[in-house]
């Protein structure tokens, strides 16, 4: 039984105060919790908000529509100013990432350190008005699949910059994390009790998690059920979700029903093994994608997200961790620039689409209605598609060519088995493919010159679950115009 998360591709400085960073924080809040007399709780659900997109919503719409869903906090995998802006007295608490290509730089530099500080906090949080609360210091960097690129850098890069929020005053107000993917432990036995870090970075982990639990601060992981049905044929379905699995795991007198559960106390034990049991833990990301794959669709979204969010709702953590589970949503919004290399599903994660538009019904337990409140103020361009010609033959030999080239530049990942446009036919595979790249390059009228097979038409071609997108306005149409016909060049 596969719990973890492992498809994916794509000098220190020294300060004996370093230690206080985030202690101190955590002590003033615990403090003046009990003084109020309120119960110490996470203060709602957040999301992860990542920006790999051909055509992002503005920041300031994602701003908007985050509050109107009373989400109350944001995991960003950069710094990017734009966004930040935008998150300006928002009331949102944020965390700002460093991308795993920055942490050779920051591990080695400590001036490097301290001027991505200044530069992506300091100015953000003393005159920009943003909540800043965390940095999260790579981004699933000792995934087995990266053969060891960041085992070297990731723990002196967290120090430095730690070391570097310390020094700018920032060490009370701004704490300091890793996120991971959960195949940094595993479970000799297949119970959450054999829990233990993965045996090659055993020693590299303890380290990070010492850290982190001298300092207050939290050890952050991202889990995905989804993998493990993805990994797995044989894999369980009604395990994957909250139902209530009819034939429960047994560890030792403890039942796991869901496999979410049985992952987080995996990791539990793990830490408990180490002499950590009381270090807090943060879910990164979790969540259900809903196309791409037979398993990814928004029937199970709903379900799975539903079934967490009424768990955070009612405080209900784990076996071994109950109470309030800090936790990230992943994602808000679909981005199609994503790398599908660990699978067509990466590019639908959101419970928005890419519009900001809503995919299912989802009670955050925030809102009145209890609904998902979509994104106001969006633009489109206009109500026109490209599509296979009505008069062009299927056997043209123009015809597979012009497919795989739209599909190489594009987004076709809803076209294949079981997804949202699996159900259409040869000409209808071809038209999606056309208007991907039509849309994708703002609709010029030379996105759609495919020799002989192409043709565009104001009669919107969607069928059943199947939406052929009109793509969100940009001011970006001068540089595609020039990108567009470059690659018309080079194909015809």
């Amino acid at each position: 039984m596969r719990w973890r998360r492992d498809v994916h591709l794509v000098s220190r400085i020294e300060s004996s105060d370093s230690s206080m960073g985030c202690r101190g924080f955590v002590s003033f809040r615990v403090v003046w919790l009990l003084l109020l007399g309120l119960v110490v709780s996470v203060g709602g659900i957040g999301a992860n908000w990542g920006t790999q997109a051909t055509h992002p919503l503005p920041p300031a719409i994602v701003v908007r529509m985050l509050k109107d869903n009373g989400i109350q906090k944001v995991k960003l995998f950069d710094a990017d100013s734009g966004v930040l802006k935008a998150l300006a007295n928002s009331g949102i608490e944020v965390m700002v990432g460093i991308p795993n290509d920055m942490l050779y730089s920051l591990a080695n530099n400590v001036v490097a350190a301290q001027n991505w500080v200044a530069n992506n906090v300091s100015t953000y949080v003393s005159s920009g008005g943003v909540d800043i609360r965390y940095v999260a210091v790579g981004n699933e960097p000792f995934l087995s699949t990266y053969n060891g690129t960041y085992l070297t850098t990731t723990f002196p890069a967290l120090q430095n910059i730690q070391a570097a929020l310390v020094s700018a005053g920032l060490g009370s107000q701004v704490k300091v994390t890793v996120p991971l993917n959960a195949d940094v432990y595993q479970s000799s036995t297949g119970l959450p009790s054999g829990g233990d870090f993965r045996s090659d970075i055993h020693d590299l982990m303890i380290e990070i998690v010492k850290f982190l639990s001298d300092n207050g601060c939290p050890f952050t992981v991202n889990i995905y059920p989804f993998i493990s049905l993805y990994d797995d044929p044989d894999f369980p379905v009604a395990y994957a979700f909250f139902d209530g699995y009819s034939q429960p795991l047994n560890d030792g007198g403890t039942t796991y029903d869901n496999v979410f559960d049985a992952n987080y106390d995996t990791l539990v034990w793990a830490l408990q093994k180490n002499g950590y049991p009381n270090i807090s833990i943060t879910v990164g990301e979790v969540g259900w994608p809903t196309d791409g794959d037979r398993n990814a669709n928004p029937t199970y979204g709903q379900k799975f997200n539903q079934g967490f969010m009424n768990r955070i709702m009612q405080g209900k953590g784990t076996p071994l961790r109950p109470g309030t589970i800090d936790a990230y949503l992943f994602s808000l919004i679909d981005e199609d620039a994503k790398s599908i290399q660990p699978g067509n599903f990466e590019r639908h994660w959101g419970i928005f689409n890419f519009d900001g538009t809503t995919k299912y019904e989802l009670s955050l337990g925030t809102t009145n209605s209890g609904a998902l409140v979509p994104a106001k103020g969006v633009h489109y361009l206009s109500q026109k598609w490209c599509i296979m010609s009505p008069s062009a033959s299927l056997d043209d030999s123009n015809l597979g060519p012009s497919v795989s080239y739209a599909c190489s530049h594009a987004d076709c990942t809803s076209l294949g088995y079981m997804t949202s446009c699996g159900d259409l036919d040869s000409r209808g595979n071809a038209s999606y493919a056309f208007n991907s790249y039509y849309q994708q390059f703002n609709q010029l009228d030379s996105a759609c010159q495919f020799p002989n097979v192409s043709t565009i038409t104001t009669s919107n071609p969607s069928s059943g679950n199947c939406t052929f997108k009109i793509m969100i306005a940009t001011t970006q149409t001068s540089g595609i115009k020039r990108r567009v016909v470059s690659v018309q060049n080079l194909y015809y």
